[in-house]
């Protein structure tokens, strides 16, 4: 039983679990810090956790070149269609599915969604994942800082990756709130410097994370790759 998490920048993760490869928000076109091509990754299923076009990102190509299912809330599985990807699940804020490679819950976020063309994307969502190959990972994707979470890390978190750039969602100061609600074993921080808008230092926070909780820190840099 494997669980293997390759952060290829910005907020792009591909997850190989026991071999079934999942990506979430595929962004490497025009991902000014992006590890790899669109045109080079693997993909049996895409998470899609809201219609920015830094987080949708590189889907429709994917999708269309490896036949992988899109995962995503029912309007951006609509838009996919749309743009000719018919192999989707709709999900909504709530909605768990047992997928092959585990269970996938959408959960809030408090973000926006409007898709690259201005079409209504629905709500922004995290994802709250059980892997077939044991553990729990929780990605809060873009969002700013809400109470909930707690409920969240009462599941028993293994994995938090949460966004500290700040600007468009959660700063250093509120992601470090975030990790007390959450409790996980381990925290990994993205969203961050990939435009000077939302630059960071990651090894700063990660210190602070270490210095206030009981949570370890890990900081990857693109293409570094994290095992549970």
């Amino acid at each position: 039983m494997a669980f293997k998490l390759t952060w290829y920048g910005h907020a792009a993760f591909g997850m190989d679990i026991d071999g079934t490869q999942v990506l979430l928000d595929p962004f490497f076109t025009d991902n000014p810090v992006a590890a790899e091509k669109g045109d080079d990754i693997a993909a049996d299923y895409i998470i899609v956790s809201h219609g920015h076009g830094d987080h949708v990102g590189d889907t429709v190509a994917i999708a269309k070149r490896t036949g992988a299912m899109v995962i995503s809330n029912h309007e951006i599985c609509n838009w996919l269609n749309r743009q000719g990807v018919t192999n989707v699940h709709p999900q909504h804020i709530g909605g768990g599915y047992s997928h092959p490679f585990g269970y996938v819950k959408l959960t809030i976020a408090h973000h926006g969604s409007a898709l690259p063309d201005g079409t209504c994307g629905g709500s922004p969502a995290g994802v709250l994942l059980t892997p077939s190959a044991g553990g729990k990972v929780y990605f809060a994707c873009d969002t700013g800082l809400f109470h909930s979470m707690k409920l969240y890390g009462d599941e028993g978190l293994d994995l938090a990756v949460l966004p500290i750039g700040d600007n468009f969602t959660m700063g250093p100061d509120d992601a470090l709130k975030a990790v007390k609600l959450l409790v996980p074993k381990t925290v990994i921080p993205v969203h961050f410097d990939t435009w000077d808008l939302i630059a960071q230092d990651p090894h700063l926070w990660a210190a602070r994370v270490e210095a206030e909780t009981d949570s370890k820190a890990v900081v990857l840099a693109p293409g570094g790759v994290f095992a549970l």
